[in-house]
């Protein structure tokens, strides 16, 4: 079936808008305007940087709208004489209701996860983090409450035990493409039929609210396996943290975590780190966790070995309840 091109306009901002856009961008559909956020002060320097998003349009001479509100007049105005078919929304803010109720064939958004579980701003790292065993991408209909339209397509996918969130979020970086596009084709041949959220709960909803530093704290008398997900699930970033008493300096150190992995090795100190194979052992309630990877405040990430070439393991000790 030949699938009749819509005008497109795509708002999004980070990274993982990117791979959508490209994929719209080189599709029949005509992507006639991009929105995205205005530059932000980034670095040492605070000089003005510009999204991913932006930089795709600019190198690509896409129509490049950037609005300090989105109830602007001058905005909606641009808006509205793009005379726009659909307009598709990844990873970009709250839209108001003169906006995603603009286009003839709505407005549609990508979320990163099975809705309706994990609304919200963090879906792939609360995913990992609660222990959850699948995961996937979630084509929707814009409404009036964040992430509780209807629900138009999904992709499924396993986590495995080990995958951290940087690779989870390359991963459904790829399916979001590959969804978002199927979805357009879909809505553009009239072939789609949109679910309602309530229909699809089936079990206790969990959330996916914006991360703040309290939510990265690893508590050691927690699980091993509850610690692995919260490492598994903040690493690359922003990344789990704990505090390290050392003995010889008497001064408390803040680390990060990155790479962890079960031991099956049962506790004997709970306030000792242990040195093993691959890894520091550090107590657990029920076990020790691997630890590979870690970064002492205010030093380079680096490998346990790195770490113990310039420290002595029996200064440390963890900060317990």
């Amino acid at each position: 079936m030949k699938i009749p091109p819509l005008k497109i306009v795509f708002m999004g901002t980070p990274e993982f808008a990117v791979s959508i856009l490209d994929s719209l961008h080189n599709s029949e559909h005509q992507v006639i305007g991009v929105v995205t956020a205005t530059d932000k002060p980034a670095g040492r320097g605070q000089q003005l940087k510009a999204s991913a998003v932006k930089e795709y349009a600019l190198s690509h001479n896409l129509n490049l709208l950037q609005p300090e509100s989105l109830k602007n007049e001058l905005f909606i105005n641009e808006l509205k004489a793009l005379e726009a078919d659909l307009f598709v929304v990844v990873a970009f803010r709250m839209l108001p209701e003169i906006v995603w109720s603009m286009p003839q064939k709505g407005t549609i958004n990508l979320h990163a996860s099975l809705l309706p579980q994990y609304r919200g701003a963090a879906p792939i790292n609360w995913a990992i983090m609660n222990g959850e065993h699948k995961t996937g991408v979630t084509t929707f209909f814009i409404d009036k409450e964040i992430d509780t339209g209807k629900v138009i397509d999904q992709i499924e996918i396993e986590i495995q035990p080990d995958t951290n969130v940087g690779e989870l979020y390359e991963t459904l970086m790829k399916l979001g493409s590959q969804l978002t596009l199927k979805t357009v084709h879909s809505i553009a041949t009239d072939n789609i039929q949109p679910r309602n959220q309530l229909d699809l709960i089936t079990e206790k909803l969990r959330h996916a609210p914006k991360i703040f530093k309290n939510d990265c704290e690893i508590h050691w008398e927690n699980t091993a396996e509850k610690n692995h997900n919260l490492i598994r699930g903040l690493s690359p970033f922003p990344g789990a943290w704990t505090m390290l008493f050392n003995a010889k300096k008497q001064v408390w150190v803040q680390f990060k975590i990155f790479v962890s992995k079960k031991s099956g090795l049962m506790v004997k100190n709970s306030k000792n780190l242990q040195l093993g194979e691959s890894g520091i052992l550090f107590p657990c309630s029920d076990e020790y966790l691997i630890v590979s990877e870690l970064q002492p405040e205010g030093k380079r990430k680096m490998h346990f070995k790195e770490f113990l070439a310039g420290y002595n393991l029996e200064d440390w000790l963890l900060k317990m309840p």
